[in-house]
């Protein structure tokens, strides 16, 4: 079955840095999009980014374009998400999240999760 594991959360200052890992298993990972969810207490969760190999493509909230750079390692099914000059607005816990569904993927609202990791940032 799918599963998800991510790792690298924990907290760190204004203006540090921090690297998610997801392992993936259980699928075969070049043809799912991937992608990092986050939500904050209190708040809905929302897309942070998404990368989806079928067709090219990249997406990123305007909220953290030019800090964050996802990426994957497709040789160790393995996602990251490398987030910079962090910010406390990042503090949220951030899932990550799988689908092999076209649509699924282009609205964004995969179906298989992992379990999160905390980013707490202070200021």
């Amino acid at each position: 079955q799918v599963q998800l594991v991510e790792s690298g959360g924990g907290s760190v200052q204004g203006g540090g840095s921090l690297t998610l890992s997801c392992a993936a298993s259980g699928f075969t990972y070049s043809t799912y999009c991937m992608g990092w969810f986050r939500q904050a207490p209190g708040k809905e969760r929302e897309a942070v980014a998404t990368i989806y190999s079928r067709t090219f493509s990249t997406y990123y909230a305007d909220s953290v374009k030019d800090r964050f750079t996802i990426t994957e390692d497709k040789a160790k099914n393995t996602l990251y998400l490398q987030m910079n000059s962090l910010k406390p607005e990042d503090t949220a816990m951030y899932y990550c999240a799988a689908d092999s569904n076209t649509i699924n993927c282009l609205h964004r609202r995969p179906v298989y999760w992992g379990q999160g990791t905390q980013v707490t940032v202070s200021s």
